[in-house]
Order: structure tokens, then C-alpha cells, then sequence
């Protein structure tokens, strides 16, 4: 097949390894670009592009979308899918619903469905409400969270102050009951349809009842299963993997997250050994990032360190308080993304980063405008390579383990960046 059979607009960069990571985990080499293309690039079969546009008025993530979106038709794509979070990550003045909305439109489809279920990282909707492992989403650590607190879990309530559409669901009993019952309650609904997962067998029903749909709306983990379901039908060619290239040594971890995982796995870090430095958005309003520069061109580039702005709650609140949310946030992400830039300038090869705007502001600092998908440190987290022996890992600020910043680099000590899964 030439040209671009499925293509995925995600509106951050943690996102997009994310999906991408589950496409790559299901047999088919993907591209991941960085913003959208050139028109005359041309399109690989799967293509993921990375917007930044979570936290945008709508106006502006639907301009970008669009733009996104006429990229991939051009280039031929039968399949489009709108990802964002699993944990949703939208209050009422957001735009996951508006930018559905319009894909709709520009597409010309009646319906599409609404699954951020993740199973696999305790991402559940049941009755078409969100749980966080065992908590519904607005009494878990997202209700904290510093730019989308999440103060509902129903996902269709959530929707209906976005969007022009109706909004449904397709509750539990009726996925349990297989990929026809699925298709039939779809046939009777139109606009925004949440659909009930809790388990991944259920993203398989859901994905063989959705198949042939234009726009499937969600979080990374329902679009696992389509590559082998079109492979099955002849929808669509295999290709083979081509090896990964080995990346320069030399190891970072910039932490722009101030999730609860996060906060965890920057402790977690820290007890294990690594040296540390701590940036305070009200000390780089103040005195800029000169200090935190020369700091890490002190350090050893293959020792194990950490520049994180990450803290609780409390912290972070008075930051935002003090200098506003939009300024706050800015100063993080400017530090961060300059720091990369001098890490990588140093020789530094192996990057990670945790909290989506945070990575989207680091690739960007880089330049990188294509990344190739490796191996998976976490589920949906997988180490990315760039075409100069840079390798970067784009964490989203709740996943992996406590142990996931020496975790990362211990998969490419071991060998895991030659090949893919």
C-alpha cells in the first residue's frame, strides 16, 4: 500500500509516544511527527502527529487539528483518530469535545465514539463514568491537577458544554455482550457515544464493532487491537520493522510534572542515588536560570541526575498564585526546554521527560520534528529515537512505576534500543 492508511491527531506529546507505543506493541512501524508536517512529506502507512493544544482556547486546538487533519487525508489516510488523555484531562471550558466536533464535520460523520479507557494503567469507564485505579477521575490526585482539574467523572456531562452534537453512551452489559450488540446500539445513536470498558478484553469488542468508523475518539489503548483486525481483513499492508540506532551516551531526567506519580518517582530517584537540583518557578522569575545551567555543566554527563520542577500541590498552587498560571507553567517549561537543549549540545543522548506540556516545550527546544517509536519502558511509554542519536522518553505525568526513571535507562543499558518489539 503506498501512502497513509491511519492517521492520529493527539493534542500533546506524551500522548502521542503513548498511542504510538501501542500501535508499535501491535506489529506495525510507526512515525510520530512533531507538529504537523510539510505538505510534501510524505506519509509513512501510520502516522501520529503531535500537537500541543491539551490546554488551548478551543478556537485555536480545532485550527490546529484541522491542519492535522488535511495533512493526513492528503496523504491518504482512511482512518482517523482524535487521542487525547485517559484520564480526560478537559474541564467544561475545554476542547476535547469542540475539536471532535469538527473532525466530525470536516470528515462528514454522524457519530463517533468517546473510549480513554487504558485498563492496563487502571484507566476504567464504567456506566460511562471514568475511575483512576479504584476512584472515579474527580476523586482521584486529578482533581488536583494544576491546569485540568478534574471535577466530574461522567465523560458525557463532561462533553455536552463542548459540543454541537447529542451525546450517548453504550453501557457495560452491551459491550459484554459482544461486537454485534455493540454495532446495533451504535446504529441507534448519533453524535458522541461513550462507551463502556473496563477490561482489556473489552477494547477488543469495542475495536471489532468500530473498525470501519472514520473517526474513533479516545484514549492509546482502544486503538491497540485495530492494526491486527485490518491486517486480518487485507485493509491495509504489514511492514517490517527496520533496527533502531544505538543513541550516545550520557543521561538526564527533566521533570516538569507535578502529578502524584511523578512526585513519587522524582523521590524514588533521588533515595536510589541520583543527584538532583530544583527548579522553583518563583526563583526563575527572579534570578533566571544561570544557576540551574551551571549546575548541570558540573555534572557528570553518564551519572544519574534529575532537574525537576515537580511539588505538591500546596507548592504549586502558591506558585501560580504568585506569578499566574499561565506565567508559572511558562517559566517550567522555558528552563526545561533550555536545558535539554544544553544537555544535548553537551553530548548528553539519553533524555527523559515527564509531564506532557512539558515534553511537547523539550521537543520543540530540540528541533526534532520526526521521531522513530522503540521499545516500551511502561505501557504507552516508549523510548523514541531521533535521527541523531538522541533518544527521548515523553512521559505523561501519571504513568510507570516509582522505579520508571532508572528503569528507562537501564532497558538502553541493556540493549533494548537496537531493536523493536
Amino acid at each position: 500500500m503506498q501512502g497513509t492508511f491511519f492517521g492520529a491527531i493527539a493534542d500533546d506529546f506524551t500522548g502521542a509516544t503513548d498511542l504510538a507505543a501501542m500501535l508499535a506493541r501491535a506489529g506495525v512501524p510507526v512515525t510520530l511527527r512533531i507538529g504537523v508536517p510539510e505538505p510534501r512529506a510524505a506519509g509513512d502507512v501510520f502516522e501520529v502527529i503531535a500537537l500541543k493544544i491539551r490546554t488551548v482556547p478551543p478556537e485555536d486546538a480545532v485550527a490546529e487539528a484541522r491542519g492535522a487533519l488535511r495533512w493526513l487525508r492528503a496523504k491518504g489516510a482512511q482512518r482517523i483518530f482524535w487521542k487525547y488523555c485517559s484520564t480526560f484531562d478537559s474541564t467544561p471550558r475545554g476542547n476535547i469535545g469542540t475539536v471532535a466536533d469538527a473532525l466530525m464535520s470536516d470528515l462528514q460523520v454522524d457519530a463517533t465514539i468517546h473510549c480513554p479507557a487504558f485498563p492496563e494503567n487502571g484507566r476504567r469507564v464504567f456506566m460511562g463514568k471514568l475511575f483512576v485505579g479504584n476512584e472515579l477521575l474527580d476523586e482521584s490526585p486529578m482533581k488536583d491537577h494544576p491546569l485540568t482539574p478534574m471535577r466530574d467523572a461522567d465523560l458525557a456531562r463532561l462533553l455536552r458544554p463542548q459540543v454541537t452534537r447529542p451525546t450517548g453512551l453504550v453501557p457495560f452489559p452491551t459491550v459484554k455482550a459482544g461486537p454485534d450488540a455493540v454495532r446495533d446500539a451504535l446504529a441507534r445513536l448519533s453524535g458522541h457515544v461513550v462507551v463502556d470498558a473496563v477490561e482489556d478484553l473489552d477494547l477488543g469488542v469495542i475495536a471489532e464493532a468500530c473498525r470501519d468508523m472514520r473517526l474513533i475518539c479516545g484514549g492509546s489503548a482502544i486503538a491497540q487491537p485495530l492494526p491486527g483486525l485490518w491486517r486480518a481483513e487485507g485493509a491495509m499492508e504489514g511492514a517490517a520493522f527496520e533496527p533502531l540506532p544505538v543513541p550516545r551516551p550520557g543521561r538526564v531526567v527533566l521533570s516538569g510534572s507535578c502529578s502524584a506519580m511523578t512526585r513519587a518517582q522524582v523521590g524514588a530517584y533521588l533515595d536510589a542515588g541520583a543527584v538532583g537540583y530544583r527548579l522553583d518557578p518563583l526563583e526563575l522569575a527572579q534570578g533566571g536560570l544561570e544557576a540551574a545551567r551551571t549546575w548541570l555543566a558540573a555534572q557528570d554527563p553518564d551519572a544519574d541526575k534529575i532537574l525537576f520542577a515537580t511539588a505538591p500541590p500546596n507548592a504549586v498552587a502558591a506558585a501560580q498564585e504568585a506569578l499566574g498560571p499561565a506565567r508559572a507553567g511558562a517559566l517550567v517549561e522555558d528552563a526545561l526546554s533550555r536545558l535539554a537543549q544544553d544537555a544535548v549540545e553537551a553530548g548528553i543522548g539519553r533524555v527523559v521527560v515527564a509531564g506532557g506540556e512539558t515534553s511537547g516545550a523539550v521537543i520543540r527546544a530540540l528541533g526534532t520534528d520526526r521521531l522513530r517509536i522503540g521499545p516500551e519502558i511502561a505501557p504507552g511509554v516508549p523510548w523514541c529515537f531521533t535521527g541523531d542519536k538522541v533518544a527521548v522518553a515523553l512521559k505523561s505525568g501519571n504513568f510507570g512505576a516509582e522505579s520508571f526513571f532508572a528503569d528507562a535507562f537501564e532497558m538502553l543499558d541493556a540493549g533494548g534500543s537496537v531493536a523493536a518489539e
